[in-house]
């Protein structure tokens, strides 16, 4: 079996760099290596285009995993995104005034949303996850939140594991260390499941004094027994501020947010990621009742007044609605998904598929999983491909890409076939360590 050819591999030796000078290694965990191939994975980038990385070595690949985690629905270096930031660039970034663009996006924004009546922005998800706790604190004059989905960092959020009874442990790594996390606020956050709203009725009963609830919309299952409209008369009935954090699910599946989709308004809602294509910047969206309240509230940040974020903003919502990019990325999702069906079944693998058909993965239904992820992995980045079992879609997974994805897949797949019947167990055949699973999702 052909290895890995890359004994340079200069990502890797910046990456045991990385590790003496940067807490954690790097800036965000879903990008450590040891979530992909360990001690071969390439790590670091040198430049981008379409959906093609070249590592520092200078080697090109085909991106089939993360896109940028969902930050790239365009495609990396999108053209007319790229060209709009560029001649912001040369007028100035940011100045003792205020970037007239942030008026303009928010406009933009609440055009899209007749529900909204004033915009706020940042420059990543945690950050506006915790604006609008504090917004939604305020209104409700309650501190305790009840959550269902991925919010981000902050201590507000990841003190739901400090409460034994009400954790993120079929959420994030089991091990997660939540040093430093004040244990009062282990009082304050509970989470629920994902279309059991039981769940969410037992956590109310225990804290009646429940005053914000924060969810995804939608992550790896459809809503059933209609659990959105559930939740939303739960929380009229109860005076609760309804979140939903459309940071991830936001522009992938129709222009602007998920509970358009559903007809499911919330107090307030989130976007992120794909809202700049790569460029940092997040909004918040509030109806009239909770923003009212909030207006002098301090809520401030120096670099939230750059201009690119807005700027990128709004030549990304430009660029959707020019070429419709959510009809585009939701079709090559729904190819990608009836693709590995077919392969799976070709090669008797169990499997489950799951996902928005724009942010698609699968899973083996193996107690070893991380390894056949490893393992494939492994396989696909002999061939110039990265991939593991999740693919955040873009526009340009084009049909050329996607046949060359599926010829190389179908290969591992078969591989792994053959391995199997001869009793041979992968972990023998690992060029590195095992990967550790990612998140784990409440929905």
């Amino acid at each position: 079996m052909a290895k890995i050819k890359n004994k340079k591999n200069s990502g890797q030796k910046l990456w045991l760099k990385g590790k003496k000078y940067i807490l954690g290694g790097n800036m965000l965990l879903s990008k450590r290596p040891n979530l992909f191939l360990p001690d071969l994975w390439p790590t670091y980038f040198s430049k981008t285009k379409s959906c093609f990385i070249w590592d520092l070595d200078n080697k090109k690949y085909i991106d089939m995993s993360y896109m940028g985690v969902g930050t790239n629905i365009l495609g990396y270096n999108n053209n007319r995104v790229d060209r709009e930031v560029e001649r912001a660039i040369k007028k100035g970034n940011i100045s003792t005034f205020n970037a007239p663009e942030e008026v303009e996006l928010a406009r933009k924004l609440i055009s899209m949303h007749k529900w909204a009546y004033k915009a706020k922005f940042a420059r990543t998800g945690g950050e506006i996850a915790s604006v609008a706790i504090r917004i939604a604190r305020n209104y409700s004059k309650k501190n305790k939140v009840a959550i269902c989905g991925y919010h981000g960092w902050h201590d507000w959020y990841l003190s739901a594991n400090i409460n034994k009874k009400s954790s993120l442990k079929n959420h994030l790594f089991d091990q997660l260390n939540i040093g430093g996390v004040p244990k009062e606020f282990g009082k304050l956050t509970f989470s629920f499941e994902y279309n059991d709203f039981d769940s969410l009725l037992k956590v109310y009963k225990k804290n009646p004094d429940i005053g914000v609830i924060i969810m995804e919309v939608k992550r790896n299952f459809n809503p059933k027994k209609n659990f959105l409209k559930k939740i939303k008369n739960f929380c009229t009935k109860n005076k609760i501020v309804l979140i939903f954090d459309e940071c991830t699910s936001g522009f992938r599946e129709n222009f602007g947010g998920l509970h358009l989709k559903y007809k499911i308004i919330p107090d307030i809602v989130l976007f992120g990621k794909a809202l700049g294509n790569g460029y940092a910047i997040t909004a918040l969206l509030g109806n009239k009742k909770v923003m009212k309240e909030a207006n002098d509230l301090f809520i401030s940040s120096t670099f939230w007044t750059e201009r690119i974020g807005s700027v990128a903003g709004l030549a990304t919502l430009k660029e959707m609605k020019r070429i419709k990019s959510w009809k585009k990325i939701t079709k090559i999702g729904k190819i990608i998904k009836e693709k590995w069906k077919r392969i799976f079944d070709k090669y008797l693998i169990e499997y489950e598929i799951k996902g928005l058909d724009s942010i698609v993965s699968f899973e083996f239904k193996r107690k070893n999983f991380n390894v056949y992820k490893t393992f494939i992995t492994q396989e696909m980045l002999k061939k110039g491909i990265l991939a593991n079992n999740s693919i955040y879609v873009s526009i340009d997974h084009d049909n050329k890409i996607l046949k060359k994805y599926f010829v190389e897949f179908e290969k591992v797949i078969k591989k792994i076939q053959i391995l199997e019947q001869k009793g041979i167990k992968l972990e023998k055949l690992l060029e590195s360590k095992a990967s550790s699973l990612g998140f784990k999702r409440l929905n």
